[in-house]
């Protein structure tokens, strides 16, 4: 996998770009100045991020695996440790599926109906292949999503949910947190050598 270069991504123009990150230089970007990205970030082949006017933050040690999405007007928000599998889609807007309205980008707003709500995926979310977030979703921290699911509610902190729609199946196990304080640790007093 070929990654752009650090000239290259602040060609981009994101809001802002923090150290070690790893762009795809097969993933898209749009609306990069409504973009920021924390440190360790690794954002994989065929990804797009489209940001609208509530933008996408991302947070620190976060990987994108690939034909990822992350599109829609209002803010989507990805915490610290948090990570997309290939194929998983998140949509801060949707159409109105109902035929009360018309659909699509191509058609005047006076004529549709599109919903949109900020997206919330807390720290150390994993969400599985292939599964979609719609629009007005929170998965608290330490949430595990299987693969192909269809998450259209809120996520219980801790809690590993499955399904179409997503259901909370059973706990997820905490022992991350200790190593995730390990790690700031080690890299705390190496950085102070």
């Amino acid at each position: 996998m070929g990654f752009l270069t650090c000239k290259q991504i602040k060609c981009l123009g994101f809001k802002r770009i923090g150290r070690n990150v790893k762009l795809s230089e097969k993933a898209s970007f749009y609306n990069c100045s409504n973009i920021t990205i924390g440190d360790n970030v690794r954002i994989d082949d065929y990804c797009v991020l489209s940001a609208g006017a509530g933008g996408i933050d991302i947070g620190s040690y976060v990987h994108i695996a690939v034909y990822s999405l992350l599109i829609g007007g209002s803010k989507i928000s990805l915490e610290d440790f948090s990570g997309l599998s290939s194929r998983v889609s998140v949509y801060s807007s949707s159409d109105d599926y109902s035929g009360g309205y018309m659909t699509n980008p191509t058609i005047s707003e006076d004529y549709t109906n599109v919903y949109s709500e900020d997206v919330y995926i807390g720290k150390h979310v994993i969400i599985g292949s292939g599964t979609v977030v719609l629009p007005g979703v929170t998965l608290e921290d330490g949430v595990a999503v299987g693969a192909i699911s269809l998450v259209n509610k809120n996520c219980k902190e801790f809690g590993i949910y499955s399904g179409v729609p997503a259901k909370r199946i059973k706990e997820r196990k905490r022992d991350l947190l200790l190593l995730e304080k390990g790690m700031k640790c080690k890299y705390r007093h190496k950085n102070d050598i």
